[in-house]
């Protein structure tokens, strides 16, 4: 079985390390760290802790896992694929779209897996809701809305565009089917710090006519994380915070006139999509087929994050 270090114990990598150690796949972690390093040696005794992650890129293990700082991941990513590793990465992939094409075209001309932690994608209410609307029951998508919003803790190196919405762009990406963006607009508003927007808004035109809205905010009094399905004879809503779909059969007629003839509640399965991620990670290292959030799924959420930037600093 192929086994994985992961670089990066932080708030988010100790969640990796605790899901890769469970599918018995972790060989070991990389931590520069001295107390994260403590913690991960006192909770895996038995576990190899590297203090630099390029001491890794010398031994036989097969794949990298990186939960470092955005600004690290192509650097970090590109040593790794260089050295003949398979690289999971944490998202966003990349700061700007010319490097994650690089590093896409790089894992493809040496046969190497890279997978983006676009979390979302593993989640089973979004694996069904992507297998519902594939049935053509609710006919077609024509708008999606996400909303990723709560009382936040505000970054100075990031602003909540670049660290909430990487997941709303993939699952809104991954609904509608891959389409090609036609045309962006988006507003942000610095309250907090000047030049860090804590409150962002994008609207997305895609060339098949299908549209999108993102608002992301962390300067916001509720917590709401909601994906909305706007289609021709049926509307679809997952709410992130109760682990709920509702389909509503609501639509507008061609004569113009409202159609509501109730809702139902989706039976999903409630497995945890950070196992299943790890485990779908764990699958193309054996099969060396390519994961549903491949380098190319990466490129196309950072090339819409990096435009809603440029759009919303005009």
């Amino acid at each position: 079985m192929n086994k994985v270090v992961v670089v990066g114990a932080g708030n988010w990598g100790k969640n990796l390390v605790k899901n890769f150690h469970e599918l018995n796949a972790l060989a070991g972690v990389a931590e520069m760290s001295s107390d994260l390093r403590q913690a991960i040696a006192d909770s895996y005794p038995d576990l190899q802790v590297y203090t630099d992650y390029r001491d890794v890129l010398d031994t036989d293990i097969s794949a990298i896992v990186f939960a470092t700082p955005a600004p690290t991941h192509y650097s970090l990513a590109k040593a790794a694929l260089a050295a003949g590793k398979d690289v999971f990465i944490e998202k966003p992939m990349t700061l700007n779209t010319q490097d994650a094409i690089e590093l896409a075209k790089y894992a493809d001309q040496h046969d190497r897996i890279l997978m983006v932690g676009h979390l979302l994608l593993y989640q089973p209410a979004i694996s069904w809701m992507r297998d519902y609307i594939s049935s053509g029951k609710a006919g077609k998508v024509l708008h999606v809305m996400a909303q990723r919003a709560k009382l936040g803790r505000a970054r100075s190196e990031e602003n909540v565009w670049w660290s909430f919405a990487p997941h709303d762009v993939s699952v809104v990406l991954d609904l509608l089917g891959n389409p090609k963006l036609q045309s962006i607009q988006a507003s942000g508003h610095a309250m907090v710090q000047s030049h860090v927007e804590d409150n962002v808004h994008v609207d997305l035109v895609f060339e098949n006519g299908q549209t999108a809205h993102i608002h992301a905010s962390w300067y916001h009094p509720l917590l709401q994380r909601c994906t909305t399905i706007l289609a021709e004879r049926q509307m679809l809503v997952y709410d992130e915070v109760t682990q709920q779909v509702t389909v509503y059969e609501k639509s507008i007629g061609s004569n113009l006139q409202n159609v509501d003839t109730g809702s139902w509640i989706a039976d999903v399965a409630t497995t945890q999509p950070l196992k299943l991620e790890c485990e779908h990670f764990l699958d193309c290292l054996d099969t060396r087929q390519q994961p549903r959030s491949n380098g190319w799924n990466g490129v196309a959420v950072v090339e819409i994050l990096e435009k809603a930037q440029e759009a919303m600093r005009g």
